[in-house]
């Protein structure tokens, strides 16, 4: 799986770039026909939101598999993103037994 990390409007972290690595690879392990991950990391201030978002989209057979999460960290912002792909992941899988 290739993995591509971007930040948008934010300094470049290379422990977040581990952190995010550490934990896509445990998917990847369990679902080993995902393709590709792209990470977005977005600081965002606003009153309404906590202001630290993570977009993850995977791409794997069928249709692309996205999940964002806003927290008051990065490290929650990865934790609730990859909780909601790995639901998603679940379903697809299921899917593909069926057939």
């Amino acid at each position: 799986m290739t993995i591509n990390i971007q930040y948008v409007h934010m300094a470049t972290s290379e422990a977040m770039n581990d952190y995010v690595t550490e934990k896509l690879s445990v998917l990847a392990k369990k679902y080993e026909w995902i393709i590709n991950a792209e990470v977005h990391f977005e600081v965002e201030n606003n009153a309404k939101t906590n202001g630290k978002i993570c977009k993850i989209e995977l791409s794997a057979p069928g249709p692309r598999i996205f999940a964002m999460s806003d927290e008051n960290n990065y490290e929650d912002a990865v934790k609730n993103t990859i909780k909601d792909l790995e639901k998603q992941l679940k379903k697809r899988k299921e899917t593909f037994s069926t057939h």
